[in-house]
């Protein structure tokens, strides 16, 4: 996840055995194209941030969320949340008060897809360095 986000032990052991993991030799194709569509929305950097948010702040409305967002337009902030949405990985409650109210949180799945993002959090924090050290020998080439 991106910013300060806190995760908990669980998920940090989550990640964990995500990285641990390896391939199946023979992927399953629908495995693979459900890969790649996540890793297209997850990619996406909203659908990071609404992760974040909504990880770090549990439930919030609409209008929280975007602020929580922030420099989110309400349409993209919509679309975002609708596909989330659709693949399971938030839930919307409307209640029927006037004015409406609408709250979102994560689902199980969108926490776990969290957990499965922490990796990139311990990857980062073990290669900060190395990173660095490179980034500075390109840009000396310049």
């Amino acid at each position: 996840m991106v910013g300060n986000a806190k995760f908990t032990v669980k998920q940090i052991e989550a990640a964990k055995r995500y990285a641990a993991m390896t391939p199946p030799v023979e992927i399953d194709p629908r495995i693979e194209a459900l890969v790649t569509d996540l890793i297209g929305r997850v990619a996406d950097k909203w659908t990071m941030l609404i992760l974040e948010a909504l990880a770090d702040q549990g439930t919030l409305r609409f209008s929280r969320l975007r602020e929580a967002v922030g420099n989110i337009s309400q349409k993209m902030l919509t679309q975002t949340l609708r596909a989330m949405e659709r693949d399971g990985l938030v839930n919307r409650t409307v209640y029927p008060v006037v004015p409406p109210k609408v709250e979102y949180a994560l689902t199980d799945l969108g926490v776990t897809l969290g957990a499965a993002f922490c990796g990139v959090w311990i990857w980062a924090s073990e290669n900060l360095l190395e990173v660095e050290r490179a980034r500075t020998a390109f840009d000396k080439r310049d």
